[in-house]
């Protein structure tokens, strides 16, 4: 077709020191914009980075820029590139304000340019996720006008107005529609509503309407599972949730397969540990989630210190119906002799930031993103880094498995060891475990090349 109309919640290109799992970003920059290296279910496959070699004992990486690699603006995508476009992010700070994890992974890292085509990653340490690192980075320029818009990928941007539209020219002969419109519409019922009336072709995140989705034989429809996880976090530090058996028996007390069909209307999946199927070592750990069993949560409760009432913390959203899911655990708990009160924060920045201060009360339901399985365990489990979502874990036996995955270099290496770190940490959560959402895309019959992936991307093809 000439021209594929789709519409988004939002239709915006962030500042290239900026990295998003936003869906409706992704979106667009999947199109304009290339990873330096593509993520698959755990995996990652040559992006912008054709190929890449590595010393034996991991601490040396070598990524070579694919042939004919140019930006929009004509101008060759070359190593410098690359290096500066690292170090942009490297430097910078996140919607929240705080520092990029980022800067912390790469901290003793030398990267350097061999000639145009080659980056070097040298580190002391063996640095095998190097690879999911890059594979969060989409490399733009910014346009004459200040715009990010000047990526390398198979469409060009020729209008750009940030929240009202964006329109992308394919710039060889691949498959694809010639043009795309990308339109905003910030409500998902309203979004559904422009593809019922024929104003556009394609609409995303329709699992945000208000009602269940009826998946009206009108239309094609994809969905998949989201690699984020909505979860709680559990004070390990103080109160109740230092005792490991608590920790076991609220995720016995809640029943999420009731959550994911009731409050998320059929589109989600309970979780089994800290990250999705789709994460390395996942599929190789076959784990279930934690059973629903209201009388196992008593009985783990029996030998606790339940005196005190529970603060449950909340925002309005992100996650997307918070607010209900606090109150259903909130029941649930209360219904394995649980004393439980709800607090609920407005400003949802501030709370992140609160809940990077270990402000969080007991439990702090968030939603918890990176489709890498050595960033969650880096950045939220590991008592050794102590990271900025960690909320006091700390189990000898997960800390050791920690570092042998972080010791691994190959891909069957570094699964195995995940799938290790994965299965103690459904044995002994840090965290109350939810649901993974299911995204869901609406288009119009006939059109064909459309897909949504596991992050939630809408791929065009």
């Amino acid at each position: 077709m000439d021209t594929l109309t789709i519409s988004l919640e939002k239709v915006d290109f962030l500042p290239p020191n900026r990295v998003t799992d936003d869906t409706s970003v992704l979106t667009l920059k999947n199109l304009v914009c290339e990873p330096l290296l593509k993520w698959e279910n755990g995996f990652v496959r040559p992006a912008l980075f054709e190929s890449w070699s590595h010393s034996a004992d991991g601490r040396e990486w070598r990524f070579v820029i694919r042939d004919g690699a140019a930006f929009h603006d004509g101008k060759p995508c070359v190593a410098n590139d690359v290096l500066q476009f690292i170090g942009g992010i490297l430097d910078a700070v996140d919607t929240f304000g705080m520092k990029w994890s980022y800067a912390r992974y790469l901290e003793h890292a030398r990267i350097t340019a061999d000639d145009d085509h080659v980056v070097r990653v040298e580190n002391p340490e063996p640095i095998a996720d190097i690879l999911d690192i890059f594979s969060e980075f989409y490399i733009c320029r910014l346009d004459p006008s200040g715009a990010p818009v000047l990526g390398t990928g198979r469409y060009r941007v020729t209008e750009f107005e940030a929240g009202k539209r964006a329109v992308l020219e394919r710039t060889d002969g691949r498959s694809g529609p010639a043009r795309i419109v990308a339109v905003p519409e910030r409500h998902a019922n309203a979004r559904y509503d422009t593809l019922k009336r024929g104003v556009v072709d394609a609409v995303l995140n329709l699992e945000r309407i208000d009602e269940r989705v009826a998946f009206d034989e009108d239309f094609a429809w994809g969905r998949a599972v989201n690699t984020l996880s909505v979860m709680y976090y559990l004070n390990c530090q103080q109160g109740i949730f230092r005792s490991p058996a608590a920790r076991l028996a609220v995720n016995h007390a809640v029943d999420t397969a009731l959550i994911a069909d009731e409050i998320f209307h059929g589109l989600a999946v309970p979780s089994s540990t800290i990250v999705s199927p789709f994460h390395l070592g996942a599929a190789r750990a076959q784990l279930s989630p934690i059973g629903y069993d209201p009388a196992k949560a008593r009985e783990l409760l029996e030998g606790v210190d339940a005196s005190e009432t529970i603060r449950l913390r909340t925002p309005t959203f992100m996650p997307e119906r918070a607010p209900e899911v606090s109150r259903f655990v909130a029941a649930a708990l209360e219904a394995v002799g649980l004393k439980v009160e709800i607090e609920t924060e407005l400003d949802r920045p501030e709370y992140a930031r609160q809940i990077g201060r270990k402000e969080m009360g007991d439990m702090a339901i968030f939603d918890s993103s990176p489709h890498s399985t050595y960033r969650i365990l880096n950045d939220k489990i590991s008592s050794k880094t102590k990271a900025v979502w960690w909320q006091g874990y700390d189990d000898p036996q997960t800390e050791a498995l920690i570092e042998a995955a972080n010791q691994a270099v190959d891909d069957e290496a570094r699964d195995v060891a995940y799938a290790r770190c994965l299965t103690r940490l459904h044995q002994n959560p840090p965290w109350l475990y939810l649901v993974h959402p299911v995204d869901v895309f609406a288009a119009r019959r006939g059109i064909g090349g459309l897909s949504i992936d596991h992050k939630g991307t809408l791929n065009i093809r």
